[in-house]
């Protein structure tokens, strides 16, 4: 019985550290045009922000990204762990906008 009540709390504790791994780099601003992606190769983010040199696969959990497409706007964010994948660009989780 302790063995199984040592490992939930174990588990608790990992847990309640490693939550925001998805976002753990530090918090970027990036300026562009925001668009709606459609589909792709890499499958993952809603809209695109496309900049004179770059593009990045923004999502958000905050922001309704669906109010700035077409706009030349700023994002606050942090690139999400484990991103680019199959060639895509770098994910970003998008905190703020900033027309």
């Amino acid at each position: 019985m302790k063995a199984i009540i040592l490992s939930l709390v174990t588990g608790l504790i990992f847990l309640s550290t490693n939550c925001d791994r998805q976002n753990s780099e530090e918090q970027m601003q990036i300026t562009g045009t925001i668009e709606s992606q459609g589909i792709t190769s890499y499958q993952y983010g809603t809209h695109t922000l496309n900049t004179e040199d770059e593009f990045y696969a923004l999502k958000s959990e905050k922001v309704s990204l669906d109010e700035y497409v077409g706009k030349e706007v700023t994002i606050s964010g942090s690139k999400i762990e484990g991103y680019p994948v199959d060639g895509g660009p770098d994910y970003i989780l998008v905190t703020e906008v900033k027309e």
